[in-house]
Order: C-alpha cells, then structure tokens, then sequence
C-alpha cells in the first residue's frame, strides 16, 4: 500500500532539509493510513477498547526530503501473530523513485489499561482483517 505526502516548510532544518526526526512521524502517518485503507481506523480500534503501541522504532536514512519534494511511502505488515505486529516502511521521492529511507516499528495489542492481549481471543474480526492483509 502506498501513502502519498507534501514535504512542509516547517518540517526543515538548519540545513534546509527534512529534521531527522520527522521522518517518525511520517511512518507513523503510513500506518494510520493502512490501518484506515484496510477497514480498520485508528478510532474504531480504540473504540473498542484496543491500543496498538509502539515498541521498537527503526529508521535508515538514505537521501534528505526537501521542501516542495512529495514523498511515496510503501507500508506493510510484515509480521502479525495477533499479539504482536511488524510493519515494513520504503520512503521514496515521487517524482524521481530515489530511496530516501527504509524503516520498521513494531507493535503489541493492548486493552486499555496497556495490558498485553490476543488479539485473536478479544476481537477475532480485527484479528482476521489483520491476518488478511498479511497474507497478501
């Protein structure tokens, strides 16, 4: 799945080039993205009493986003067991494919109290959306 996104003036450096740490933010926008895109919106997760928190954050930096560039960012999950979930992200420049930089965030299913859960046992139709889009 592919999210699309504007680089913002804002969103620069001292060097005039995307601050490091926004990139974060955009994998984190790609993931609400996916999770809306295959019927599961943040909200309606949380409506039912679920989190999904992030345990690990990894990012490669490759090339610097600028302002004015549009970014491509390809997000999937890559691991999913019903308690635990990894997603893959490939951050690219739109208008000419060069890699800017590849990341990956894992997650855990928590009730509302953060305490860890299956996902399987507690909501069998999220899990079985989850389990779909892994297997495509």
């Amino acid at each position: 799945m592919e999210f699309e996104r504007g680089i913002n003036y804002y969103e620069l450096d001292g060097m005039n080039v995307v601050h490091h740490s926004n990139y974060i933010r955009y994998m984190e926008e790609a993931r609400i993205y996916l999770l809306d895109k295959i019927g599961l919106p943040y909200k309606k997760i949380d409506d039912n009493g679920i989190m999904i928190p992030v345990l690990e954050v990894h990012y490669k930096y490759k090339s610097p986003a600028r302002f004015g560039d549009t970014i491509s960012i390809k997000v999937e999950i890559t691991e999913f067991d019903g308690i635990k979930m990894k997603i893959k992200y490939e951050i690219k420049n739109k208008a000419d494919g060069k890699l800017l930089g590849i990341g990956e965030t894992s997650h855990c299913f928590t009730n509302s109290n953060m305490r860890p859960i299956s996902l399987k046992k507690v909501n069998k139709e999220f899990y079985d959306v989850f389990e779909n889009e892994l297997k495509k």
